[in-house]
């Protein structure tokens, strides 16, 4: 089968790797010179099933009005003439509630712990390397109302039997020895040993090239620009160089996935929440992290990734804007000084943002559409890196006619009817 996928970040390469490996004749088209240089390109590295949880949750709106108030903020709005925004807004919303929340979470848990499966199995049998470390993640909490705040999400996990450790200063030390410096501004921490990290554009490029062995053709500098249908099932992909046909069609555009789907009358609720990061060169090895660490103040993560710390966080609602703000600097800054003072250089860190595909509810859009040709696989927010393997696993199978290893209930757009 001749298979065309629309976008070449982590998402969009690794189901055409899947999809190569079962035998089908792949196009990946892009409008970027190469792979994984949008989102994919810098991300905060985590590849973390155990902190999958959505954004929409009891709480989060007196929160984010508490947030935009911190100097350093976790949350900025930029109040736009944009509809989409306000929809997208009052949908997530609808879903801060207790009940939606421990939904949301159940659907999440399961494709981003399939995914990590994936992507150990991918790692053992191809030999890729990235960077990765599997240490763990560690949640720090500042106040002791954060700490107790943790308990429906212990709840989740023990369901899904996701091993965890909630330490105290001596038992997040051993596992991060550089803390031991800054301790004291922390009152305990959740573990999830079972968590990994990566560079995920380095990951990106070399699927791309092993993809490439195995046939997949990249078409890059192709802006896409719209798909033509004809009856129940798409014909085609228009670029500004070519029309390209296939006999399905997969759409992993992240951000941009609406813009090309609302002319065929596919509501997608997916909008684009901007995100930063700075890549900040070690300087002392033993200051720094050992694998990923998550501020829950600040909701900003610092990994490690090689010789390099990566710092990423921060959420922009600013439509499609992709212009670097030095306030958000500032604050990805100070997270990393304030925890790991003398692991890197911050004034030779590299500053960078993207564009995160978010859905209301939190959860990706992957699966069918109302064309039976057409499949989508994004809206997966800041978890695109953990999910990618599993998304790209499901989406290959479903286009191959075989059965999804994981149940694909509450993952289709079909909830959105």
């Amino acid at each position: 089968m001749r298979v065309a996928v629309l976008g070449s970040g982590v998402i969009g390469t690794t189901v055409a790797y899947y999809l190569a490996q079962y035998g089908h004749e792949v196009t990946v088209i892009d409008r970027q010179h190469g792979p994984a240089l949008e989102t994919s390109y810098a991300n905060a590295g985590e590849v973390s099933p155990g902190y999958s949880a959505p954004w929409a949750g009891p709480g989060i709106p007196i929160k984010a009005i508490k947030w935009m108030l911190m100097t350093h903020s976790p949350l900025v709005i930029w109040p736009l003439l944009d509809a989409a925004m306000w929809r997208w807004g009052w949908m997530m919303l609808a879903n801060c509630t207790e009940r939606a929340y421990r939904l949301n979470k159940s659907r999440m848990v399961p494709i981003a712990e399939y995914s990590r499966d994936c992507l150990r199995q991918l790692r053992a049998d191809t030999g890729i390397a990235y960077d990765e470390r599997t240490q763990g993640t560690l949640q720090l909490f500042r106040t002791h109302k954060q700490l107790d705040g943790i308990a429906k999400d212990l709840e989740i996990l023990k369901e899904y039997d996701v091993p965890y450790e909630v330490l105290d200063r001596k038992g997040f030390t051993r596992v991060e020895p550089a803390l031991a410096l800054t301790q004291q501004k922390f009152v305990g921490a959740l573990r999830l040993p079972n968590d990994e990290t990566g560079d995920c554009y380095r990951f990106t490029q070399r699927l791309a090239e092993l993809a490439q062995k195995r046939g997949v053709a990249f078409r890059f500098g192709a802006r896409i620009e719209s798909l033509t249908v004809a009856g129940d099932q798409v014909s085609g992909v228009r670029t500004d160089a070519a029309f390209v046909t296939a006999d399905a069609y997969v759409c992993a555009l992240g951000s941009y996935s609406p813009l090309l789907l609302k002319p065929l009358n596919i509501d997608l609720p997916v909008y684009p929440v901007k995100g930063y990061s700075l890549t900040v060169p070690i300087t002392d090895a033993k200051q720094a992290p050992e694998s990923t660490i998550m501020d829950e103040t600040h909701k900003v993560a610092v990994t490690r990734l090689g010789d390099r710390i990566r710092v990423g966080g921060t959420a922009e609602l600013a439509g499609y804007s992709l212009k670097l703000r030095e306030g958000r600097r500032g604050t990805l800054e100070h997270v990393v000084t304030d925890l790991f003072p003398r692991g890197g250089d911050v004034k030779r860190a590299e500053f960078w943002c993207g564009l995160r595909p978010m859905t209301p509810d939190g959860t990706p859009v992957l699966g069918p559409t109302r064309y039976r040709n057409l499949y989508l696989a994004t809206g997966h927010g800041t978890l695109g890196w953990t999910m990618a393997a599993g998304t790209g696993r499901v989406i290959a199978d479903l286009i191959s006619g075989r059965r999804p290893e994981i149940s694909l209930d509450g993952l289709t757009i079909a909830r959105y009817a």
